[in-house]
Order: structure tokens, then sequence, then C-alpha cells
């Protein structure tokens, strides 16, 4: 395999990761997620917000591209908590690998960056939210040492979902 690249992402990446967030999205959800809503959440949706996401002036916030011969293939993004759950936890709002690329440590590798990040912008931990019913999320997380810590219903754009909450302390997996 070719050697993947990770770095910050430009405003100049929205369209490359609203196209492969709705294609990774859809396929991690097309199980758990209401078919219209898999179709509402499009690439013109994603880049609205991935282009807002990227030109906002916000030190908290990072956005991680991986890259693998110019392709995305994993993304990752943090910042200040977004939902009341996490407290003063720093949140990875999200965090996609492309199927084609899992088990190769790229997504752990990115975790680690945005826990990093997380602490040096002086948050005490991280949390995150996943879908309940993502399994391999689940277990992904589990194995990175992140433990339960609730559940809350995501309000998100269109979907509310239910999902379970993971926290690490002192952001220790690095």
């Amino acid at each position: 395999m070719e050697k993947v690249t990770i770095r910050q992402a430009a405003p100049a990446d929205a369209d490359a990761i609203a196209d492969f967030h709705v294609r990774v999205w859809r396929q991690t959800y097309r199980d758990l997620a209401p078919p219209e809503i898999c179709t509402a959440l499009d690439e013109t949706r994603r880049r609205s917000t991935w282009r807002e996401r990227l030109t906002a002036n916000d030190p908290d916030q990072i956005v991680l591209l991986a890259e693998l011969e110019g392709r995305p293939v994993a993304i990752g993004a943090a910042g200040a908590p977004s939902v009341g759950i996490f407290g003063d936890l720093g949140e990875i709002k999200n965090l996609y690998v492309d199927p084609d690329v899992k088990r190769q440590g790229i997504g752990r590798l990115l975790f680690s960056r945005l826990a990093l990040h997380l602490r040096e912008r002086g948050f005490p931990g991280v949390g995150l939210g996943v879908v309940d019913g993502n399994e391999p999320a689940i277990a992904f997380y589990h194995a990175l040492g992140g433990k339960r810590a609730g559940e809350y219903m995501d309000a998100g754009p269109i979907w509310r979902s239910r999902n379970i909450v993971f926290v690490w302390a002192d952001s220790l997996v690095l």
C-alpha cells in the first residue's frame, strides 16, 4: 500500500471532503438511517456544511484529511463540545475511514491527532457520540479504550439518532 498522508484540511478541500463524507456516511448508515435521510444528506448539503466548517475562525476546531495517492481515504474533525452531555471535554465530531482502507491504523492515527489537538487546546479529555447500532465503530472505540458514559439524542440536520457517548480521560489515546 502507498503511504497515507494526513494533513489539516483547507477550504479548497471542502468539495472533496463532502463527496467522501456522503459516500462513506451512506455506506455506514445504510441499515441504520431511513432511506430518505440517506438521500437527503447529499453532496450539496454536505458541501455547504464543510465549507462553513473549513472557513470558520475557531482555534478549538480542527479538520484532518487523510489521503492516499491524492484521494481522500479518511476525515476527522474535533473541537469544543456541541452537546451538553460532553461537559468540558473536547469533542470528536467526525471520524470516517473508507472501508477499503480500514484496519490499517488510519482511524487510530486520526483519532490520536484529534485528541492531541484537543489536549493542546486545554480540554481535559475527549468525548464523542456514535450512533447506536454502528457496531464496527462501537468496537473500534472500545478497542481504543473508550468508556461508555451515557446516551443522547442527536438532533442532526435532519435525522434524530440515538447516540452512545464514549469518553477518554486525559486524552490518553496517543
